[in-house]
């Protein structure tokens, strides 16, 4: 059995290949899909769905050709066993383009990255924290309405217990983005 993370990062795979069309990661998706328990109905919805996560059940039926019922089913099985985590809005690039976003790298003493990662998921202006290899054990996302923010938000990093060193890389212009 998959947990839900591995499920989004194969949900992730099915959508990257789909949208380059390429035979071998198209193949790839299948399999990945396969892993999980999708079919094509399944896969399908997941695409629309990541595409407008607003689409109602049933223009997802119409726009599948099947009965009303079977989508909601299809959902419900999928939000039980956790390929779907819940349903949100993507920011458009006018809202996105007021905001600062930045890369923080983040170097912490040992034992002590569960902590810092809930003391981080309370500092509203986190985006993401992810796990690393290598010198840098966690990786987060901020993002901020100024350069000041960003500064005192990585003053707010860089205060916590167990922090022993950060770097941080503004973003300058998104050249694209693939995550759902």
């Amino acid at each position: 059995m998959h947990n839900p993370g591995q499920i989004n990062d194969m949900i992730g795979q099915i959508d990257t290949a789909q949208s380059h069309e390429t035979p071998r990661m198209a193949q790839r998706a299948h399999v990945i899909a396969k892993e999980v328990g999708l079919d094509d109905l399944d896969q399908k919805i997941l695409m629309a769905l990541a595409a407008d996560s607003s689409t109602s059940v049933s223009r997802l039926a119409r726009r599948f050709k099947v009965a009303r019922s079977t989508v909601q089913a299809r959902l419900e099985r999928m939000e039980t066993n956790g390929t779907i985590a819940g349903y949100t809005i993507k920011l458009g690039d006018v809202a996105l383009s007021r905001r600062i976003k930045a890369t923080v790298l983040i170097q912490v003493e040992p034992r002590t990255s569960a902590g810092i990662v809930i003391k981080l998921k309370a500092i509203p202006e986190v985006e993401m924290v992810a796990t690393s290899t290598g010198r840098i054990d966690l990786i987060a996302q901020i993002a901020c309405d100024s350069t000041e923010d960003i500064d005192a938000t990585l003053d707010q990093i860089n205060a916590i217990t167990g922090v022993q060193d950060i770097e941080s890389l503004i973003h300058l212009s998104t050249k694209f983005d693939r995550s759902i």
